[in-house]
């Protein structure tokens, strides 16, 4: 049956590059992807499976392929929305919204993952268990998608869960891996900061939210140096100080944005209980009031072990001639909610190489001149048809 799918897939190449090129003209951003979501449950309509659309808290579309043998269940997940970037690149199939853009490879996601679902329907009779087929929306806008897709109860009887992304780190026919932590988790905060306003000659009767403001941008950064074990990552930037007043007025009330990163759940503790121990002392030390809005949104992702493995040595055996290296890719730093999936069932994420030819120096993911080799779509989808069938072969 392998055979038979990746000799389909290779027949339906050029459908996944004409698929990628309409969603990538016609993006849309995050739990706004009505057209996208459409496009995609047309191309189901009048196939033999189940489709529910709306799915979680936005657009997302489940596809339900139940194979003609009984068997575990697997779930192949993509998401399609796109991101507030205006295009810059020369491509003849360029962006048509304004200040829209395909910048991170969720069209070339989208489409490998409807030609191999087709595939996978043509073959059903053949699959042992059941495959389910996540197109996901906003997976770029916290609080995403995922995690309410999780919720619905969409996962229940999942036995297990893999996808991919596009990377240009390396060139197409380059399938990476990587077991444990493999992505950062990732937490959005805002401190308001509520002094006493005062005239800049008399400042013992103000109370400066400025200087209290200094104080905790200066204290934060500690948090990841002096507590933070240092074989683990984390990062605090402060993205925006919103304390814009008169040069000879104390200011009585700031606002402070920023972005926190952790490399797995210990750090994510540990910075979370030093952040607000930070904010508490700063209300004793400079007696002003703050109120903290700390919210995790996208978990470390963690990819198991087991299943990571089975990933690498299935993709090694298939020998297949568009898959021309599978190796180890480090850490990274990025954050993806497909790691809500991965805290309720085990899976693995991994990744596929799309440097464009002839360039040393690609522009990665969310630049405004992010392009792949399409080349990595027919990569992506015999490497995630393997990895299915092979599951479920051995299950």
């Amino acid at each position: 049956m392998i055979d038979t799918l990746m000799s389909m897939l290779e027949e339906r190449e050029d459908e996944m590059i004409e698929i990628r090129r309409y969603l990538h003209e016609n993006p849309e951003l995050s739990f706004k992807e009505e057209a996208t979501a459409n496009y995609i449950a047309d191309f189901y309509k009048d196939k033999d499976v189940e489709v529910e659309t709306n799915a979680g808290n936005g657009h997302g579309v489940i596809v339900t392929i139940k194979g003609g043998q009984p068997g575990k269940t697997v779930a192949l997940r993509a998401d399609f929305d796109a991101l507030p970037i205006t295009e810059e690149t020369d491509v003849s199939f360029k962006s048509k919204n304004e200040g829209v853009m395909h910048a991170c490879g969720h069209d070339s996601h989208t489409a490998y993952l409807l030609v191999l679902a087709d595939c996978l329907i043509e073959l059903k009779d053949k699959i042992n268990g059941t495959v389910k087929i996540i197109h996901q929306h906003a997976e770029e806008q916290p609080p995403g998608g995922a995690k309410s897709i999780v919720e619905a109860g969409f996962l229940d009887e999942v036995n297990a869960i893999f996808g991919i992304h596009v990377l240009p780190m390396a060139p197409a026919g380059t399938v990476g891996y990587h077991s444990g932590y493999s992505f950062n988790g990732r937490t959005y905060f805002k401190l308001k900061i509520k002094g006493r306003g005062g005239h800049g000659s008399s400042p013992h009767k103000a109370n400066d939210a400025i200087v209290a403001g200094a104080y905790f941008i200066t204290t934060a950064q500690t948090v990841v140096s002096r507590r933070v074990d240092p074989l683990n990552a984390g990062v605090v930037t402060i993205g925006s100080f919103d304390g814009k007043g008169s040069f000879n007025v104390i200011k009585d009330n700031i606002e402070i944005e920023g972005d926190i990163r952790y490399s797995n759940e210990e750090t994510q503790h540990v910075i979370d209980k030093e952040f607000h121990q930070i904010v508490n002392g700063i209300e004793a030390l400079f007696g002003v009031t703050c109120e903290l809005s700390y919210e995790p949104d996208y978990p470390p992702l963690y990819n198991d072990p087991e299943l990571t493995e089975f990933v690498a040595n299935t993709l090694n055996d298939a020998k297949d001639k568009d898959m021309k290296e599978v190796k180890e890719f480090p850490k990274m730093a990025p954050s993806d909610d497909f790691a809500h999936y991965l805290e309720k069932v085990p899976g693995s994420y991994f990744f596929i190489g799309a440097t464009p030819k002839g360039v040393d120096e690609p522009y990665f993911n969310h630049h405004p001149k992010f392009d792949i080799d399409e080349d990595a779509i027919l990569v992506a989808a015999k490497a995630v048809g393997h990895v299915a069938c092979s599951y479920l072969q051995e299950q």
